[in-house]
């Protein structure tokens, strides 16, 4: 069994090096990468020949880009701010001695993030089932702007071993990244016909923050936890918010009319005389 892996990246200097480190095992590493402005790309060519540019349009597209440059059926994805335990990293290498004809199409394995120096248990981010490991010849790239992700035809196996996720710089940062899919998010479900009233804005953030922080014992993680669920409940808001946002504007400004927004200036314009 031989495995590509791919890392997806754009300005990630202070991660990349380590991120192909911890996929040295692989029998192919494919980086493609968004035209990053630092030393992103310098650092990875020192990894792998196998560096590619794509412009960015969606997480979608940049995974169907990366698995067309990969030369092996199995694809390893990971993110340039994630390790692989080495629990994790014994179950893939078992697995590379094995036949191809005796897998499933797939792996899933949990995924656990440190979040500011501690490595977070509840909060509903642990276990946090992800799948990396999958056959590119059964899989289907969703069409989720926020929340990219592939689906299997075939049987999903499960590694054991986790897969690391060091998150967040600061909390400014964290601001910045649920306030930018937030933003993705309102923009793909406007799409999809979703609307927000006063249910939206005012009821869901209280009540993902009582699922983040008591329902799924988020208070055992200390403050953390207390941040978690507070930065759950704003992406929640704001994410309603925008669409709200949405739906107004198009009311504030409705289509021209049939006759043309020429004519349309001349009626205010006589409004405006005759008053």
């Amino acid at each position: 069994m031989k495995i590509s892996a791919k890392i997806i990246v754009f300005n990630e200097e202070s991660n990349i090096a380590e991120a192909c480190r911890s996929v040295d095992w692989a029998d192919e590493l494919v980086i493609v990468d968004s035209f990053s402005t630092d030393r992103t790309v310098e650092i990875a060519r020192e990894f792998t020949d196998k560096v590619f540019f794509n412009r960015f349009e969606n997480f979608r597209q940049q995974h169907i880009f990366a698995d067309s440059k990969t030369s092996h059926d199995w694809v390893f994805w990971l993110d340039a701010d994630e390790r692989l335990s080495p629990e994790l990293r014994q179950s893939i290498l078992k697995l590379q001695e094995l036949g191809e004809d005796v897998l499933p199409s797939a792996y899933r394995f949990s995924r656990r993030a440190q979040y500011f120096g501690r490595w977070i248990k509840h909060s509903g981010w642990y276990p946090n089932r992800v799948l990396r490991l999958y056959r590119k010849s059964a899989s289907n790239w969703r069409d989720n702007p926020v929340h990219e992700g592939v689906t299997i035809e075939g049987d999903i196996g499960t590694l054991e071993g986790d897969l690391l996720h060091y998150t967040y710089n600061s909390l400014r940062d964290q601001h910045e990244v649920v306030a930018k899919y937030a933003a993705l998010a309102a923009d793909f479900r406007f799409e999809q016909g979703e609307r927000a009233g006063w249910w939206s804005v005012l009821v869901r953030p209280p009540i993902a923050f009582i699922e983040s922080y008591f329902l799924k014992l988020g208070f055992l993680d200390g403050l953390h936890g207390l941040f978690i669920a507070y930065f759950r409940a704003y992406g929640v808001f704001l994410r309603s918010a925008l669409i709200w946002e949405h739906r107004h504007r198009e009311d504030d400004f409705p289509e021209p009319s049939e006759e043309g927004p020429d004519a349309q200036r001349q009626v205010e314009t006589k409004e405006i005389i005759s008053e």
